[in-house]
């Protein structure tokens, strides 16, 4: 028998042709053992063709066999120990909650054992299992690379066509309400290209091995992963395993001062060196859910006018024009933009106030809907955290009742935190325009001089710096405020959501 398929790594040549037709092996005469490209080629567009595009970066491998020439995995010497790194790789997916089956890891050991001891016959020639082969491991590297760098998932893709904001029938098309806004780094061609790249050019090892996410959160629950038999808590195990593979451009820290709310758990932890506030929150309802988002609280306002969405404006505030009673029981006032007057209610039609050229505004007081104080931060949604007039909604068990905002159950206590080295005048000031007792002599001086004051307006714009972090983040499983791991509920359903577009992979 003539021995066409060589597997030792150590003669591959430096130029890389990765094929070779017949020709180069026109001293030998025994074609079953023989490469053709042609075939190969032929065979791969095929392949190519019939393969379902199961996930996205499926197509990345069907173009690339449609659209070029170069085989990446096997060359004139058969396969080498790059398929071996791929492939030990892969044995480790069931480590993080992965099947093996989902990238094909039992076909590909048969098909490189077929040609390391040319195990063919006519069902099973070799340009045939050779095509086959570079198929599939190109699928399953890709598949493996871009799930372990980017996440399985796009949490932007998905959470932001997930809520129906409004159908424009001009232009037939659905608006979806965006949800997640934290910037995350995503695959791009140019790491298609860098994967393939690295491919041909022997260094897959080393960048499988770079590109494995090892966060803390991560390890953990990988760490729970292994120790935890219960399929419906390992469901929740590897949902927040993906979104610990998200690589989020402005990671949670795990030092300095910082702010975390967690939807699942309706709680904000403030961290500070080793201190830390936390308090009960009330976030959006299922059908104004809160969107995720980094960003930092920058000013605070004490007593704060409300200036109601347009959202809200549109659903219910437009269906009382005309009801001057209703507007003054809620103290609600109508602006026009341009000027910033004050326009008689009863002169404003329905018209008008859909035109976008006014706003409503609630006035400032205790039964104003952000309560005394609201921490601002900048993001693409004009929401924030505050206070309420209704207090009792933190002592309910499910608390996602807001118009997309987050309320804070100690609102004087944030402000406190935010602030950096505050003098006591200052809390003082914020204190008495909150209507809270003062605690220096100069506070309970001033009430007693303004004793027939209804109000105390002593401060109004705070700023904050430096600005302080801030993550709204929705994890199912996170530390509570003693630090002890815990599970919470799937508040929006967005487990469910992971869960489903995790299923060709598990």
């Amino acid at each position: 028998m003539v021995l066409l398929l060589l597997t030792s790594c150590n003669q591959r040549e430096n130029d890389q042709n990765r094929i070779t037709t017949t020709e180069a092996f026109s001293d030998l005469k025994t074609p079953a053992f023989v490469f053709d490209y042609h075939k190969i080629k032929g065979n791969l567009q095929k392949i190519a063709w019939e393969t379902p595009v199961e996930v996205d970066v499926d197509r990345v491998t069907r173009s690339y066999y449609l659209e070029h020439d170069k085989l990446l995995w096997i060359d004139y010497y058969g396969i080498d120990d790059r398929a071996d790194s791929l492939v030990s790789w892969l044995r480790l997916l069931p480590e993080i909650g992965m099947s093996p089956n989902a990238f094909g890891i039992v076909g590909i050991e048969n098909d490189i054992r077929k040609l390391r001891q040319l195990d063919f016959d006519d069902s099973q020639e070799i340009n045939r299992v050779a095509a086959r082969l570079e198929f599939q491991l190109t699928r399953a590297c890709l598949r493996y690379a871009t799930g372990q760098r980017f996440g399985y998932i796009n949490p932007r893709r998905v959470f932001n066509n997930l809520d129906v904001e409004k159908e424009d029938t001009v232009h037939h098309r659905t608006i979806y309400r965006e949800l997640f806004d934290i910037p995350m780094d995503v695959p791009s061609s140019s790491f298609y290209r860098s994967v393939l790249s690295k491919i041909k050019n022997d260094s897959i090892a080393a960048f499988l091995s770079e590109i494995q996410p090892d966060g803390k959160y991560y390890r953990q629950m990988k760490e729970m992963l292994y120790e935890q038999p219960d399929n419906e808590q390992r469901r929740c195990i590897l949902c927040n395993m993906e979104r610990g593979r998200w690589r989020l451009r402005q990671p949670i820290p795990e030092s300095g001062k910082y702010i975390v709310v967690n939807i699942p758990a309706y709680h904000l932890y403030a961290f500070d060196a080793d201190t830390l506030l936390d308090m009960r929150i009330v976030c959006g309802a299922q059908k104004t859910k809160t969107p995720l988002l980094t960003s930092a609280i920058e000013w605070m306002e004490v007593n704060p006018q409300w200036v109601i969405p347009r959202s809200i404006v549109e659903k219910d505030v437009v269906k009382h024009v005309g009801d001057t009673a209703y507007f003054a029981r809620n103290r609600y006032q109508i602006y026009e933009k341009t000027t910033n007057k004050v326009i008689d209610v009863s002169s404003v039609s329905r018209s008008m106030l859909l035109s976008g050229n006014y706003r409503v505004a609630q006035q400032s007081g205790s039964d104003n809907s952000l309560g005394r104080i609201v921490f601002r931060f900048k993001n693409n949604y004009s929401v924030f955290l505050h206070y309420t007039s209704n207090p009792g909604a933190f002592m309910r068990d499910m608390r996602a009742v807001s118009h997309g905002c987050v309320r804070v159950a100690k609102p004087f206590e944030l402000a406190q935190y935010v602030l950096d080295q505050p003098d006591e005048w200052l809390l003082d000031r914020i204190r008495i325009s909150m209507d809270i007792k003062p605690e220096t002599e100069r506070g309970r001086a001033y009430l007693e001089r303004h004793s027939e004051d209804k109000e105390h307006r002593l401060i109004g714009y705070v700023p904050v710096k430096p600005h302080v972090p801030l993550f709204l983040i929705y994890y199912t499983i996170w530390p509570d405020e003693n630090g002890s791991v815990r599970t919470w509920p799937d508040v929006y359903g967005y487990d469910q959501i992971i869960w489903e577009r995790l299923q060709p992979y598990i």
